[in-house]
């Protein structure tokens, strides 16, 4: 399963600077784990956070500068950190299984003099296999859209980081040498698209094919009960949707699909939910989908238009958690609204077996504020954001805390300390 280690965030609204878990140049660090919850205040900047995932993401698919706007951003200027003048940048350091090197992508976004964005430089990096220690040879290198890639699956260019120009003067001698035979020099035809999204869906480019692959797997979860409350034409489909809106079209696709799995969903949610003892569909005569919930006490079915938030997205979480070709990265927003509090211990720890799971499921990233929910975690799993004095945000794990790990030793539940400000910056300076 692929994963992400490390992550850092410079110039994105209030994190003007942060890195989460292990990159390529802080070893010592610990990798996130393949279940991390970020915790912190209203206004602290977890739906920045969330949203940091979201905007690379709509970055590959539409462009930097479509995804600048996309989602009530407002814009580049809007998005970049106040006050700030550099570009917008972001790290990201991942393994494509647990064996395999890890890589490191960055991606910096400027703006030009007519104020639109581009991509301003980006990069694709790993170590050479044996090498453990220096710095890791890029196999893909551009600025202002024209740049060098390393074709294959092995090796990358010695030296780039240092004079990128020198090297690319000697890629251009009229004798190659054998390093340069392996490179191409490449120059996109738009700087506001990316260049993996270009390269990686050429067979020649197989590691950029790779890390391409793994980001449009990703799954961010926009998910809200209005939408899972639509009527959509029927039909079968693998795959629920970020918005939730094809919830029944995931159903039909499970029941004639996969029966059993769709019954231990359902099994799930009797013992969770009481009174829920049947979920199927029913097609109206206008091609219609509905989705019928049957009740324990009644004889005729509650369809989910009368059904309760809570009672959708816990379902509709459980049937993302059985995809039977889960996404590599699973990234969800406050997961807890509109659920009951006995119910967040739960579905933490589906969460967590789903990510942890010897098939190999999900890395799952969620922010939440409910202390229950944190309850089921443990601190390595916890990443508390924070406001500085500057008003940007700072971010630390909680495992980081002596402490705090000696109380969860103790058997005190991580939510609990959070609730009662034990996680806080200034409360744990003091003791």
């Amino acid at each position: 399963m692929a994963k992400i280690e490390g992550f850092r965030i410079k110039n994105f609204g209030v994190l003007k600077e942060v890195t989460l878990g292990r990159l390529w140049n802080q070893q010592g660090a610990e990798p996130l784990t393949p279940m991390t919850a970020v915790i912190g205040k209203n206004g602290v900047g977890k739906s920045t956070l969330f949203d940091a995932f979201g905007f690379l993401s709509d970055c590959l698919k539409s462009g930097v500068e479509e995804a600048c706007d996309a989602r009530a951003r407002g814009g580049f200027r809007k998005i970049r950190s106040q006050g700030q003048t550099g570009p917008i940048e972001f790290e990201l350091y991942y393994k494509e299984n647990g064996n395999a090197r890890p890589i490191t992508y960055e991606l910096s976004i400027a703006i030009d003099s007519s104020d639109r964005p581009y991509v301003l430089k980006e990069r694709l990096r790993q170590r050479r296999r044996g090498q453990r220690r220096g710095w890791p040879f890029s196999f893909l290198i551009l600025e202002n859209g024209r740049g060098l890639v390393w074709k294959g699956e092995q090796e990358g260019f010695d030296g780039i980081e240092d004079d990128f120009l020198n090297f690319f003067r000697k890629l251009m001698k009229e004798e190659p040498s054998e390093e340069s035979r392996e490179t191409e020099v490449v120059e996109l035809e738009d700087r506001r698209k990316l260049g993996i999204a270009t390269l990686g869906s050429l067979k020649q480019h197989p590691r950029i094919s790779a890390f391409r692959r793994f980001m449009e797997g990703w799954y961010l979860s926009y998910f809200t009960p209005d939408a899972a409350r639509s009527l959509p034409l029927a039909g079968p489909q693998k795959h629920l949707n970020i918005h939730g809106d094809n919830l029944g079209n995931v159903v039909q696709f499970m029941e004639r699909q996969y029966p059993k799995r769709f019954q231990n969903i359902l099994n799930t949610i009797t013992e969770k939910i009481p009174g829920v003892g049947k979920i199927d569909t029913e097609k109206t005569s206008d091609g219609r989908l509905l989705l019928r919930f049957n009740d324990k006490g009644f004889q005729d079915p509650f369809y989910a238009q009368q059904m309760s938030d809570g009672t959708l997205k816990v379902f509709a979480y459980l049937l993302l958690l059985e995809d039977p070709t889960p996404p590599p990265f699973l990234c969800i927003e406050e997961p807890e609204n509109g659920l009951y509090h006995k119910l967040l211990e739960f579905l933490a720890t589906e969460f967590r077996a789903h990510a942890t799971g010897r098939k190999g499921g999900s890395q799952v990233f969620v922010t939440t504020h409910q202390p229950y929910l944190v309850d089921a975690l443990e601190p390595k799993e916890v990443w508390i954001l924070e406001k500085g004095q500057d008003g940007f945000s700072t971010i630390r794990r909680a495992s980081d805390d002596r402490l705090v790990q000696n109380m969860v030793a103790e058997g005190l539940p991580l939510g609990g300390l959070w609730y009662s400000d034990y996680l806080d910056a200034g409360r744990a300076d003091a003791l």
